[in-house]
């Protein structure tokens, strides 16, 4: 005997629909990120030392910022919502060929620990950068406290982390494009809309508001402020 199926409930199954899933404090901070890291490198290219400076110190503000949003923002944006940890990263790699469909509402798990690596990375980059001393014509502000061996040290760090970080973005956007040419994952739209479609039954993320984003923003420029001028 065939059992009757619902048509309806078959459609209602399989619906999908459109979610916010990245706040705009989430987004502005990826993209200006990305803006500011470039900053960063053509500015020490081309030996724009003051230019490289002002360009660490707003990578600095944005990584702190960041850090704080981890922790009060959006859930989305939260670290307790989504880092999994290395065991389930490697996980998710393990059946990325399944060609399931993207069902995630924030970061997978190996996004997760790609956020992460990109965030130490940067605050280490950027903090080293407040010691840092060519040991002739510019000094940084907190070089004094250190000495000069120690500034020359640090200094040698601060090169050595931004050849990580670009080995860093570099695997991000071969796996953006993995995702997206091999899997039909795009993950860039949402990050540029902050809309994707999720299935029916899963709950829209909480959104955190503005004015508490903007608080967190002026609480890391009040702390990298005080670290450069105070």
């Amino acid at each position: 005997m065939t059992k009757h199926v619902d048509p309806d409930a078959l459609s209602e199954a399989g619906a999908r629909r459109w979610v916010r899933v990245w706040d705009l404090p989430t987004r502005a901070f990826h993209w200006s990120l990305v803006a500011l890291v470039a900053t960063s490198y053509v500015t020490a290219r081309n030996g724009w030392i003051d230019w490289h400076f002002y360009a660490g110190y707003a990578i600095l503000t944005l990584v702190l910022f960041r850090i704080l949003w981890g922790l009060v923002g959006s859930d989305t944006a939260r670290f307790a919502r989504f880092v999994r940890g290395p065991k389930a990263a490697l996980e998710h790699l393990r059946h990325l060929m399944r060609r399931a469909p993207d069902d995630e509402v924030g970061h997978n798990a190996a996004g997760a620990a790609m956020v992460v690596a990109l965030l130490a990375l940067l605050l280490f980059q950027a903090g080293s950068g407040l010691f840092a001393s060519d040991g002739l014509f510019t000094e940084r502000p907190l070089a004094h406290l250190v000495g000069a061996d120690w500034s020359d040290r640090i200094t040698g760090w601060h090169g050595l982390s931004f050849d990580l970080i670009a080995i860093a973005v570099a695997l991000h956007v071969v796996a953006v494009l993995a995702y997206g040419l091999l899997l039909r994952h795009d993950l860039v739209r949402p990050m540029v809309t902050g809309w994707k479609r999720l299935p029916a039954g899963i709950a829209a993320p909480h959104m955190a508001p503005a004015w508490l984003a903007l608080g967190m923003l002026v609480i890391a420029g009040g702390v990298v402020g005080a670290l450069v001028w105070l």
